[in-house]
């Protein structure tokens, strides 16, 4: 059945790819998506970063086809731009601006109104859709050199917006924005009337979207609503699967139970036709006869049971295959409570790169979230507070980079550096409990993906010796898919220490209980209200 193009917006048909290394991504892989906002989620490494760059063009598949309808803008996760460019180069409009200045100063060449064309308000849309994202002072002429990293990524969407495209791929667009910024690009991608497919793990930017695509193993299945409708939708789907799975399981336990019960029943007969045999109670040729009868009957009777079992074997490894493999963390770590009341942290004063002199007391279990602009200084803050060794118990830092650990090592090997006097056994028994389990924790660090390098990472955090009582995150849910960030939470459910976590992601900083919201900006600390 063919599909009109005024319902499809992208269309993937049998589509292949694979990396050099034979490593396959996509096998088969067949999608439709029409007008609206679609969101693209899934764990980290299953492919959607990839699947955008096919989609844009930016990769070539070994096979089936890719299209989309009219004009397509697509905003990279790792987007850079060239630092030596304008603003208005950044955004396509440079020549454009050059040709109406010329026409203004009497130059009225041809090749100065064809570079015009129809777009004479070309500059007033700029500073409009700038407006729009926040960036109405940067100005036009500004170099990129002199802007943030959060305004680089704002620029390159306003760039694909001023495009005017039918179809806008985003790729974690909320990366690494603060809160304020973040705000301006959903209302941005609300008012966006094209179709829209955006990959993301930003809950208040996924609850915006129309429908949302959970790509796994290859596969990408389609849920109607926005995030919340489909983690309900989840949530039944694996109820369900998970009966699927023990009734599997109970029916291979009865055949088995069955052929053990079938196999004895045959062994009592041939023993039964032996001793009769023996007894002279039945003539040779005759026994001979039931015995071979007896074999043939005793062959089905026992394949058919054989049979059954393969059967029941086949339909839980089906009901296996339907519930999801996202396991939550579950560990205890009581060494890391703080008695109520008891200071962990004091600071007087400390001054920091950025100009703020800061005073902060941190007093038992508290939960603080660090939040503020991007460039206010919340990583230079946490860096800062580890460097004057103000903490006055054991404390541990995450820092964005996860680079605590060495590559060169197994998992393993890694928490026995932070944890010598832990037994081998229990530190084994501990990563199980990270999902690390048996073979899986003597991987080298350097072969694991950015899931499994942040689960290894908080390990070896959480389960240092001394164990950790102030605890201080970076930004840790950026470039998480959402079982990630759910992992995270789970552990941290578990930690009795104090914690301070510097974040724009508030959905999250709200789930795991933050007591104090503390704002950093020019002036200093100041306890705000997140509403």
């Amino acid at each position: 059945m063919s599909i009109s193009p005024i319902s499809t917006a992208i269309s993937c048909t049998d589509l292949h790819f694979a990396w050099p290394d034979g490593d396959v991504v996509f096998d088969g892989l067949s999608f439709v998506v029409g007008p609206g906002r679609s969101g693209l989620v899934g764990r980290n490494g299953t492919g959607k970063s990839t699947l955008l760059r096919l989609i844009a063009g930016r990769l070539r598949p070994q096979g089936g086809a890719v299209k989309s309808t009219g004009l397509l803008g697509y905003l990279p996760q790792d987007l850079t731009l060239d630092v030596g460019l304008t603003v208005d180069q950044a955004l396509g409009i440079a020549t454009t601006r050059q040709a109406i200045a010329a026409i203004e100063a009497g130059d009225a060449s041809e090749a100065n109104f064809t570079a015009v064309g129809d777009d004479w308000d070309v500059e007033e849309r700029a500073e409009a859709m700038l407006g729009k994202l926040g960036l109405g002072s940067i100005g036009l002429d500004r170099r990129i050199a002199e802007l943030s990293g959060g305004e680089t990524i704002l620029l390159g969407l306003a760039a694909e917006l001023m495009r005017r495209p039918d179809v806008l791929l985003l790729d974690e667009p909320t990366n690494n924005l603060d809160l304020s910024a973040r705000h301006r690009l959903y209302d941005a991608v609300a008012s966006f009337r094209g179709a829209l497919l955006v990959v993301s793990h930003d809950r208040e930017l996924l609850e915006r979207v129309d429908q949302i695509g959970d790509l796994r193993q290859g596969e990408l299945t389609w849920y109607g609503g926005n995030l919340s409708a489909y983690e309900q939708a989840i949530a039944i789907e694996q109820e369900a699967a998970e009966r699927m799975v023990r009734a599997a399981e109970s029916d291979v336990r009865r055949q088995k139970r069955e052929l053990i019960e079938a196999r004895i029943k045959i062994d009592k007969r041939r023993a039964q036709g032996q001793r009769a045999q023996e007894a002279g109670g039945i003539p040779k040729i005759v026994a001979g006869g039931l015995k071979r009868s007896a074999q043939v009957a005793a062959g089905k009777h026992r394949n058919l049971h054989i049979d059954r079992l393969e059967t029941a074997k086949e339909t839980l490894a089906e009901a296996e295959t339907r519930v999801h493999d996202d396991d939550g963390i579950r560990i205890d770590l009581p060494a890391t409570a703080v008695p109520p009341g008891r200071i962990v942290l004091q600071l007087d004063g400390l001054g920091l790169r950025t100009g703020q002199e800061i005073d902060l007391e941190i007093r038992g279990p508290e939960r603080i979230a660090l939040v503020g602009a991007n460039g206010a200084g919340k990583s230079t803050l946490l860096h800062e507070i580890v460097k004057s060794a103000a903490p006055v118990v054991p404390y541990r830092l995450l820092p964005q980079r996860l680079d605590l650990l060495r590559d060169d090592l197994t998992i393993a090997e890694n928490l026995a550096e932070v944890a010598p006097q832990t037994d081998n056994n229990e530190r084994r028994a501990q990563l199980a409990r990270f999902l690390f389990r048996g073979r899986a924790a003597d991987q080298l660090v350097g072969t694991l993906s950015g899931g499994e390098r942040f689960r290894a990472t908080l390990a070896a955090l959480l389960l240092a010796e001394p164990p950790p009582q102030l605890l201080m995150l970076d930004e840790p849910t950026n470039n998480l898919d959402l079982a990630s960030v759910a992992q995270l939470t789970d552990a941290l459910a578990s930690y009795a220490g104090a914690l301070v976590v510097a974040s724009h992601d508030l959905p999250w900083l709200r789930s795991i209980g933050i007591t104090r919201w503390l704002q950093l900006d020019s002036h200093g600390l100041s306890a705000i209200d997140p509403l």
